[in-house]
């Protein structure tokens, strides 16, 4: 009997490569799952039926101005309210690189997915003073866990 496929969303958005650098980590430690499709969107191109089909969703922004990005924010005002019903308690994580100490952008990304009701299955990932190899591994372990989880059906 085949194995039904997951859909695991990668929104992300860099413009220094520094968070690219830490979605492709994420995105290494995903692809271990055969079970998991993987689906990687720039926020300024992502859809609501993207978000609609995923089973869980991973987010990457820098941190700007104490803020999420621009691009980020985009994404979530044209999602918000088609998938406001439709996506409550779907399993979501976070990465950051930081430019101050990451918090603002977290929680500002964290306010609107409370309204959405997406249910948090790991704590973000925050990269302050730049990309390190401890931050690579923890953002493959991050990809890694949310596609594991996923195919054993824990979320």
């Amino acid at each position: 009997m085949a194995t039904k496929l997951k859909n695991l969303l990668i929104v992300h958005h860099s413009r220094s490569g520094t968070v690219h650098r830490m979605a492709e980590a994420v995105i290494a430690g995903a692809s271990i799952c055969e079970n998991i499709h993987l689906e990687t969107l720039n926020p300024l191109h992502a859809s609501i039926k993207a978000v609609k089909k995923a089973d869980a969703i991973i987010i990457g922004t820098p941190e700007n101005f104490g803020y999420m990005s621009g691009a980020v924010k985009f994404f979530f005002e044209e999602i918000y309210y088609e998938c406001l019903d439709s996506s409550r308690g779907l399993p979501y994580a976070l990465f950051v690189a930081a430019g101050n100490d990451g918090n603002g952008a977290v929680s500002s990304i964290e306010r609107i997915i409370k309204g959405l009701g997406w249910k948090a299955v790991a704590e973000p990932i925050i990269s302050r003073d730049g990309i390190t190899e401890d931050t690579l591994e923890n953002c493959r372990e991050l990809g890694m866990s949310l596609s594991e989880g996923l195919e054993l059906g824990l979320y």
